[in-house]
Order: C-alpha cells, then structure tokens, then sequence
C-alpha cells in the first residue's frame, strides 16, 4: 500500500500533519507494507528567496486581518502543536522560496531518506528559523540528514529534480489538491488536513482494506 503525502515545508499545518500520521503509522497493524512517499507542493511558486518585511503584515495584509491577530493566530497554533511535541517559533520564522528545498527532497528519496529530510528541512524552518532559500544552509541540513555532500551540491548548482517537483505539482493539480497537506492512498482514496491521528488511522485502514480486496478479486 503505498501513501503519498502533498506538502510544502513552509506550512506549519503539513508539520503538525506529519507527526499526527507519524502516530497513527505507529498504531497501523500493517505499517511495515505500508511506503511512504513525499510529494512537493508550493503555497507560493512565485516567492523570492528571501522576501522583504514582516512575516505577521505580510499574512495580515494576504487574509485581510491584523497583525494582532495573526499573532493571536500564531499563539493558538503554537499551544496546538506543542500538544504533538512540536516546537512552534513563528516570530523566527524567515519566508523565501521552497522550491531548492523540494529538490532536496526527491535527492533524499532516492538515496532513502525521504523522511529523514523531510523532517529536517521542517525543523529547520519553523523551529530554529533558517531559510530555505539558502544553499550553504540547504547543503548543512542535507548532511545532517545523512545526504552525501558533493551530490547535495551537484544538484543545488544545477536544475536537477526540478522536473520531479513540477510533475508533483501537475499531479495535485489532476486530483484535485489545492491545499496541504494531503494525504493519498494508492491514488484511489485521500484526505486533506492535518487530521488528528485516530481519523488518519481510519484511513489507513480503510486504504488497506480497500488493497486486500482488489488483491483478493484479481487472484
């Protein structure tokens, strides 16, 4: 059975939907022939490595509210994530361009270490406030995931898996995801959300399911 999780490493909901289905892998009884698999998902295509001005005015100015209550908003998320051991640091939070990030991740898949990345990259970007943008940092936290540095570098410097990350994104765009994450199995059933990890254990469930008996009919 295998899962596909849409994401973008600048969402914090796709963190907090990562650990919450971290739990609910843990409760699955088949977790060991179930395969992981990391899709790219851009919020915002179009953003500059590093874009200029405050984080809180800027999403207050995009959803039309205040900065007070963007911080309100980020104090509620912050508590609601400690609930799933997540560290939540909004105010060191450095926006730019995820889309190297993403390449990094389709390195890490090859290699393995999907996961491991993944992990890494989100730690990095809501918890001890790195940009994403930066390659020097990309190439540390890359090592630090155990991806082997001259190949880190090779694929930073060059387009290597951008074609990757487009056709996750098209992808999306075909099933119809528009928000993340997302979460899809065997492309025949999915959710969207960070769901607590009892909902997402029933859809694991109902996803196996749904796999022994296609196997069951077709034997």
């Amino acid at each position: 059975m295998r899962v596909e999780i849409w994401s973008d490493i600048a969402c914090p909901w796709c963190y907090i939907g990562k650990r919450r289905f971290e739990a609910a892998l843990a409760r699955f009884e088949h977790r060991d022939e179930a395969e992981v698999v990391w899709r790219s998902f851009e919020l915002d295509p179009e953003a500059p490595a590093e874009p200029e001005g405050d984080l809180a005015e800027a999403l207050a100015r995009k959803y039309g509210s205040s900065v007070e209550q963007v911080h309100e908003r980020w104090e509620s998320m912050t508590a609601m994530a400690a609930e799933d051991a997540l560290d939540m640091r909004f105010h060191d939070v450095r926006r730019g361009n995820t889309f190297d990030a993403h390449r990094l991740t389709h390195l890490a898949a090859a290699h393995g270490l999907g996961d491991a990345t993944v992990e890494r990259l989100f730690r990095a970007r809501h918890t001890e406030g790195l940009l994403l943008s930066d390659h020097t940092g990309l190439e540390r936290l890359a090592a630090e995931a155990g991806l082997p540095g001259p190949e880190v570098a090779e694929v930073l410097a060059s387009g290597r898996f951008a074609a990757e990350v487009r056709e996750d994104e098209r992808t999306a765009a075909s099933l119809g995801i528009s928000a993340v994450p997302f979460f899809v199995i065997d492309r025949a059933m999915g959710a969207s959300g960070a769901h607590p990890p009892e909902v997402l254990l029933q859809l694991l469930e109902r996803g196996w399911a749904a796999t022994t008996d296609q196997t069951a009919r077709a034997s």
